[in-house]
């Protein structure tokens, strides 16, 4: 049986990992939670008791080894090798996160984009060829792809998503606004700015 880690700590290992890179590039070697947790608006605490999900790290009132911690915690978020990704829907959102460096933070790399409107087909964005959305299936299967992000309109969205899943995509980062009816195995992250900024609206509206 699986260990339980919950969601939010999950979503919080690659900010601290982040932060630690940025450590890394300042010459850090050895740091304590507090200075790891003090940009983050996190407690150092919590950042102790996430760690604890995964093992016993760092020494007490020492701190933390900056480059043995990087790759812990890249060996626990499965980054510790290139994850390759693909993209479905090169529109003004779809063609900006083409531009995106940070995902190579994370060790992330879309090698291919796709997308229906013959217009865009051939084209390059940021050194990632647009291909025609017919010929996802085989490339997904050729190159053993498990990630896929999804920014097409809502109509289109479940759609390309069967189509992903039937070649072999594991997981979906999804920003259609709208939800996905999709095997349990198969797991899916979801932004909805919209939902966020309404969010955002309402605790503005009740300050």
């Amino acid at each position: 049986m699986k260990k339980y880690i919950p969601e939010d700590t999950i979503k919080r290992l690659p900010v601290y990992l982040r932060n630690l890179l940025e450590m890394k590039k300042k010459g850090e070697k050895i740091v304590s939670s507090k200075k790891i947790t003090a940009s983050l608006n996190i407690l150092p605490e919590q950042f102790r008791k996430d760690l604890s999900y995964f093992g016993t790290f760092g020494k007490r009132g020492v701190g933390y080894e900056v480059d043995k911690l990087i790759k812990i915690l890249e060996k626990i978020i499965g980054i510790d090798r290139e994850i390759k990704v693909i993209l479905v829907g090169v529109g003004r959102l779809g063609s900006a996160l083409l531009k995106y460096k940070g995902f190579s933070i994370l060790n992330m790399k879309i090698v291919c984009a796709f997308d229906s409107d013959p217009k865009k087909i051939g084209k390059l964005i940021d050194g990632i060829k647009i291909e025609d959305i017919n010929k996802m299936d085989k490339f997904i299967k050729k190159e053993k792809i498990k990630v896929g992000i999804i920014t097409v309109p809502a109509s289109s969205a479940q759609e390309v998503a069967e189509k992903m899943v039937k070649s072999g995509i594991k997981a979906i980062l999804n920003f259609a606004p709208t939800i996905l009816n999709l095997p349990v195995s198969i797991h899916v992250n979801y932004v909805d700015m919209a939902s966020e900024l309404g969010s955002l609206i309402f605790k503005l509206k009740n300050l």
